[in-house]
């Protein structure tokens, strides 16, 4: 009762209890829900611990198959890249290789060393490039029925060849390839053959330690000057004079000017008078013909330009030059039908060769070579010969090295009658070549056989020569021309012979590769496709100790090798232990896990139809035929993949499962056929082919309707992306902003930047030089910070692309989103079933947006294409669930091949682009120069390597168990096929190691794959299994693990 005697109600107590209990009951659901949280938090944490380690460990154990497959290729290539000897002997002065006749006064620079010298000075002209048929005038043929634009641009040397025999000839100069210019320069001073080993390093120049002109012409105290292409410093260091040497960077393609300018503007006040004491030798490398050809093709006003302008340049120095120096211009390389060079074509080899001397030096051997050659076939020299002719008109010794042999016309004399000089001159280098012979095959230990039929050569000139001599107190001249013949005919078979010497092979080293690469292939194949119900990424941590175990006995191994055997160095008897040893010990672990291996046969049609055309690629690099048209086949593979996606699809029950295969089969198709219109023609594809890649099979340039392609991608890209993620309610978060606003963005600033370039080539605006170079060089670099900057932060700290919204009413739950209810509130979260998927996407993005980039109009249209054929294809393996098939990893190494030669490329050396290492730059820089030339050339297989976690990803709910296993075996699918593909290239090349086609179709398929093998492991490893990192945190840290 209370104090006025009243007592409390039941009313009263019941509703203090109920409210006592309630307060209770939320107290107690409090506790349990903050208790639930604490141990839903503690077990993500040990969640994300595990996450991290089992990644961490898949990334060293894919590193692993990466360093596998260097170290097998390192073997190969040592083998299969030709080296020679090169031996340490050099020329002297007063050595001559045969006896010094007559009362003149030899065995002095002064005089001349082995034979008087014709001339005290020399200006050499190098014009990159220059083609011989740009030098002569026009004649209606069959390839041109008019005049193009390099045509009767150039004609001084025609004219004064033509007008004046005895002051000048004009030549086909006639490259050995490669035809890339250090490798050019290297002959064109040594008088030797190139080796595949100098290709290797054509773009790395070192410095040359073989006898050779530069050297000789140091050694007869001649002061040396250097102008232009700065390749020369690389080769030469320390041979040029300091002061009067202005070297220029060689490998911008975009400045036709600088260069050349630089080399005229301090050429011609050395040619003045009061100057020639102070140099004995000028070497002027002009670049501009070249440049020219690289950035537009010969055929083109630029190059009409530059032609004219080295026509002027040429004839102020013929009125510059005095009696006592020789002017020599001459092309290192030709170019083909769209400027570019380095491979074996008769546009790339044919150079031209024109020497000057005002006071008269040189003849012909006949009537009939009066004139110059009407093409380049006719009368060629080699480019070899150029060293023996230069060395004996400056009166120094020629090289020790050297296989080439004097000009006839430099020495046949004005009359074209002294046989007695030019029999005397090839004796002279004869008798070198004997030398070095010589000493090569006692350096080698070649045996009688080999160097007996030029022994027999020798010995018949000799005979001729001492006949010539001897037979009469007068010899004739027909004496004296059949001796210059014998000579003639032991130098050319000698050639011959040291070609065959130099295509030796090292077998071991070839069969150690092959060995390491088909092992690693054994390897792959059970990691990827022969484990069944085992999640194959917790298998690292034993894989990887394991590899690391067998690296270090089998090194150890292999150095107690190298101390039995000399032959084996203790390099490459470590690396080659480590790499057995570690592939030994990693294969020893099938055997612990035998129970759950399976064989890696297929067990369906698509996994029998991704066997199918692994094998049949590979098989088909046996063929030049099916390596030359590789493009058409594999349009015919992704077309037949479609076909039967389209049919399986068809096959479906759901009507809107059979729709949508239906609808993104016909799109994966149609695509294909579409990309196809872009084309790059090899040389061996023509009259079959039509280049429509650039504007003509002429040019390097975009024609202006390529110019609104990037405009229309700007447009249609991010709208088809964004299609694909409204499909599963993805197009969320920063989905949005990322995909509708900066890769829009991004697409359109790449339009402008190509329409620029365009600008500035065809000079459509009355602009100081170089203005629009700054302003494309800043879009290009904004579109990479947006790309790759910005990309890469948005991608790493980006949530999930989802949104949740909350109604009062329940209603069913689509398919791509869930439903719960909270405090009688209905929570939407939409995207949730493709949480994975959506969000790895936006890293897809940023590759795609940064290689469109890097591709021209036409290119960036099939980089787009390809985009948007990996969407389809993502549809079309979810629809037919074939995500953990070998199909899906397989048909995107099909689309990275295939996209390959629709941006442009082909397996040559002649397709690279070497432009594109200066899209964001204004000069060479390293690295990442040759990381934009890469990323131009290989921009496909990056972007299918950088897709491959999607297959896996796609429409995946974010709680999904076991998905880095799923990666992994995607991933290693991929790796594996391009480990197919390289062994195969490998074996063929070994195969075929003496077929005609070896170096101008087989090398180069095997150079491709093995850098798209080496370029496709280090994607996958480092970036596309690496983004799975970020994105696995990022959807976790939302949903939980």
């Amino acid at each position: 009762m209370d104090q006025n005697g009243s007592s409390p109600s039941y009313k009263d107590i019941a509703a203090q209890f109920a409210e006592a209990r309630a307060a209770k009951v939320k107290s107690d659901a409090t506790s349990r829900s903050s208790s639930k949280r604490a141990g839903a938090t503690s077990t993500n944490k040990v969640e994300e611990v595990r996450f991290k380690t089992s990644h961490g460990l898949l990334v060293v154990f894919l590193t692993w198959i990466f360093i596998i497959h260097v170290l097998g290729l390192y073997f190969f290539t040592k083998g299969f890249l030709l080296t020679k000897l090169v031996l340490d002997f050099k020329s002297e002065c007063k050595s001559s290789p045969v006896e010094i006749r007559g009362p003149r006064s030899l065995g002095t620079p002064y005089e001349g060393c082995w034979h008087p010298k014709s001339f005290d000075k020399a200006v050499i002209i190098l014009v990159d490039a220059l083609r011989y048929d740009f030098t002569i005038p026009f004649t209606n043929s069959p390839d041109f029925p008019a005049p193009r634009h390099f045509h009767n641009s150039f004609p001084i040397l025609y004219e004064t060849a033509k007008e004046q025999p005895q002051n000048a000839f004009l030549l086909p100069f006639i490259a050995d390839p490669p035809t890339a210019t250090l490798q050019r320069l290297k002959g064109l001073t040594t008088g030797t053959l190139p080796t595949f080993v100098d290709a290797g390093s054509s773009f790395a120049g070192t410095a040359i330690g073989e006898d050779n002109i530069i050297g000789q012409l140091r050694d007869a105290n001649k002061t040396l000057v250097h102008l232009g292409d700065d390749t020369w410093q690389a080769l030469f260091p320390g041979q040029f004079d300091v002061e009067l040497t202005h070297a220029y960077d060689s490998f911008n393609v975009w400045d036709l000017h600088t260069v050349d300018e630089g080399v005229t503007e301090h050429l011609f006040p050395l040619l003045n008078p009061l100057n020639s004491s102070k140099w004995d030798v000028i070497v002027g490398h002009y670049l501009g013909v070249d440049h020219a050809g690289h950035r537009y093709g010969p055929d083109h006003p630029a190059m009409t330009a530059k032609l004219q302008q080295m026509d002027a340049t040429i004839r102020r120095m013929i009125d510059s030059v005095d009696d006592s120096t020789l002017l020599v211009v001459m092309g290192d390389h030709g170019m083909d039908a769209k400027g570019d060079h380095g491979g074996e074509s008769d546009d790339e080899v044919e150079a031209a060769l024109w020497m000057y001397s005002r006071r008269g030096s040189f003849g012909r051997t006949s009537h009939e070579s009066l004139l110059p050659p009407q093409t380049a076939k006719e009368r060629p020299v080699g480019q070899i010969d150029l060293v023996p002719t230069l060395s004996l008109l400056l009166g120094v010794p020629v090289p020790f090295n050297n296989l080439g042999a004097p000009i006839s016309e430099a020495f046949i004399g004005k009359g074209g009658s002294d046989w007695e000089n030019l029999a005397t001159v090839h004796e002279l280098t004869a008798a070198q070549i004997k030398r070095y012979q010589h000493e090569y095959s006692n350096a080698r230990g070649l045996d009688e056989s080999t160097v007996s039929k030029p022994v027999a050569l020798w010995n018949a000139a000799q005979k001729a020569w001492t006949e010539a001599v001897k037979a009469a107190k007068k010899p004739s001249s027909e004496s004296w021309r059949e001796a210059f013949e014998s000579l003639s005919r032991y130098q050319e078979e000698n050639l011959r012979i040291c070609r065959a010497l130099w295509a030796r092979f090292d077998i071991p080293s070839m069969l150690q590769g092959i060995l390491i690469l088909a092992w690693a292939l054994t390897l792959l194949i059970g990691y990827a496709r022969s484990t069944k119900d085992l999640d194959i990424a917790e298998l690292s941590p034993l894989l990887i100790v394991r590899a690391a175990i067998g690296a270090g006995v089998g090194a150890a191994i292999g150095l107690g090798v190298s101390y039995l055997d000399t032959e084996w160095t203790l390099l490459n008897c470590s690396l080659f232990g480590a790499a057995i040893g570690s592939l030994f010990a990693v294969s020893s672990v099938s055997y612990y896990i035998r129970r759950r291996l399976a064989l890696p046969l297929p067990n369906s049609l698509w996994g029998g139809l991704a066997l199918l055309l692994t094998v049949s690629q590979s098989a088909g690099f046996a063929s030049n035929s099916y390596t030359i048209w590789e493009d058409e086949i594999l349009l015919f593979f992704i077309s037949t993949f479609g076909i039967l996606a389209l049919i399986s699809s068809a096959r479906h029950e759901n009507p809107v499962d059979r729709t949508l295969g239906i609808y993104h089969s016909t799109i994966f198709i149609v695509l294909g056929r579409v990309a196809s219109l872009s084309r790059l023609c090899r040389e061996e594809q023509m009259p079959y082919c039509r280049s429509t890649y650039y504007a003509s099979a002429n040019s390097s340039t975009s024609a202006f309707w390529q110019l609104l392609i990037p405009y229309f991608l700007a447009i249609a890209l991010p709208s088809v992306i964004k299609s694909y993620y409204q499909g599963t309610r993805s197009y969320e978060g920063s989905a949005g902003l990322w995909i509708g606003v900066a890769l829009r963005l991004g697409l359109l600033l790449t339009a402008i930047f190509w329409t620029l370039d365009a600008a500035d080539d065809g000079d459509w605006f009355d602009l100081p030089e170089g203005a629009l170079k700054t302003v494309r060089t800043v879009i290009s670099q904004l579109v990479f910070g947006i790309a790759l900057a910005a990309g890469t932060t948005t991608f790493a700290w980006a949530k999930p692309c989802i949104s949740i919204g909350m109604e009062s009413k329940e209603a069913p739950a689509g398919k791509n989103e869930a439903r719960t209810v909270v405090s009688g509130q209905v929570v939407t979260i939409l995207g949730y079933a493709n949480a994975h998927g959506s969000r790895y996407f936006l890293l897809l993005c940023n590759g795609l947006l940064a290689v469109i980039l890097l591709q021209k109009p036409m290119g960036g249209g099939a980089i787009a294409i390809m985009g948007w054929q990996i969407l389809s294809l993502l549809e079309i393996v979810d629809s037919n669930n074939l995500s953990m098939t070998a199909i899906g990893p397989v048909v995107l190494g099909l689309l990275g091949n295939f996209h390959f030669f629709k941006t442009g490329h082909q397996a040559a050396l002649s397709s690279i682009q070497w432009e594109s290492a200066f899209i964001p730059l204004h000069t060479i820089r390293y690295p990442w120069s040759p990381m934009l030339v890469l990323g131009n050339t290989f921009g496909a297989q990056i972007l299918a390597a950088l897709a491959v976690p999607l297959l896996v990803l796609w429409k995946q709910p974010p709680k999904k168990k076991g998905l880095l296993g799923d990666v992994a075996k995607a991933a290693s699918t991929l790796m594996l096929f391009h480990t197919t593909i390289a062994l195969a290239t490998t074996l063929w090349a070994y195969w075929l190691r003496r077929h005609l086609m070896l170096y101008r179709i087989f090398s180069p398929r095997f150079m491709t794959g093995v850098i798209v093998l080496l370029v496709v492991d280090l994607v996958v490893a480092f970036m596309a299994v690496g983004g799975v990192r970020w994105n696995t945190l990022a959807v976790a840290d939302v949903f939980g693990y």
